[in-house]
């Protein structure tokens, strides 16, 4: 089973969101997700001040099986993508939850975190995914 923490929200997408005391939002991909891709080679993170829309792609990870795409949980404006993965991009294989972040953002609603799916949601996906 994947570790899914508890305090975080999820999308069907694979990504999970952690809220900020600031107010702003950290996200990147789940555990589950990382496991799926293998060794990532290379992360291509969003730029600041750029904007997205809940669903749209704004992040692309590659790793030595598939290239995909990282989706925007919630509208809102990037605050900063995660410098560190650029040269070390296999650091979301070994924290998916902590230092392989990809991205923060503020959002447009600062309700759209709690629309987001629950850690007990997410696993009935992830469960799913493997049957």
């Amino acid at each position: 089973m994947s570790n899914i923490p508890n305090e975080l929200r999820y999308t069907k997408s694979h990504e999970w969101v952690k809220r900020e005391e600031d107010g702003s939002l950290t996200v990147g991909i789940t555990d589950h997700a990382q496991g799926l891709l293998g060794d990532l080679v290379f992360v291509e993170t969003p730029e600041a001040e750029d904007t997205f829309s809940a669903g749209d792609d704004c992040a692309v990870i590659e790793s030595v099986k598939a290239a995909s795409d990282v989706y925007c949980p919630i509208d809102g404006e990037v605050i900063e993508g995660n410098e560190v993965l650029a040269d070390a991009p296999e650091t979301i294989n070994h924290d998916a939850y902590g230092d392989g972040w990809i991205f923060k953002i503020k959002p447009e609603d600062d309700g759209a975190f709690d629309e987001l799916l629950t850690s007990d949601e997410y696993a009935e996906i992830v469960a799913e995914d493997s049957h």
